[in-house]
């Protein structure tokens, strides 16, 4: 479902297991700071609403989106942890440098949750503008933090499971 049709931060909150004993990490792009850190406040925000303890958040930041794969990496083979977010932006621009680096992250986030098999979680914006970005990070679309921090919690659940 396209996102100007559904509010990335709406859910039922009695869907959502509980994050109590959950280890989260949470990798940070710091390329277009002012949309990635709206994104970080909106997933620590719905964690911790959702039972992890903010002590149980451990969050790295890397230079930019194509670097989410490796620090995600690094963070889940440092600590034992249940997830990785990986929050990023990324904002068409003249060139094809959108397409390679939304490939590349995209294929090194899935195989990433292949290699593990624990949830590492796909928050990265993918927009044509920055005024896109900005509605979807705490905006009129909601905000894709909560999302990724829902599924993340979701996917623990299922693993656990499983």
């Amino acid at each position: 479902m396209a996102t100007n049709l559904k509010n990335l931060s709406d859910y039922n909150p009695d869907d959502i297991p509980s994050g109590e004993g959950m280890k989260i990490g949470i990798v940070l792009a710091e390329w277009n700071t002012e949309i990635t850190h709206a994104l970080l406040e909106g997933t620590v925000r719905s964690l911790t609403k959702h039972g992890v303890n903010e002590a149980d958040i451990l969050i790295e930041h890397v230079p930019g989106t194509f670097e989410l794969p490796l620090g995600a990496q690094l963070i889940m083979e440092s600590g034992d942890l249940d997830a990785v977010i990986c929050l990023g932006c990324v904002i068409q621009g003249e060139t094809r440098h959108f397409d390679f680096i939304c490939q590349g992250v995209t294929q090194g986030i899935t195989e990433l949750n292949l290699k593990y098999k624990r949830p590492f979680i796909f928050g990265v914006l993918t927009t044509d503008t920055l005024q896109q970005a900005k509605d979807r990070a705490g905006g009129k679309h909601g905000n894709k933090g909560v999302e990724a921090a829902i599924t993340a919690l979701k996917m623990v659940d299922i693993s656990k499971k499983h």
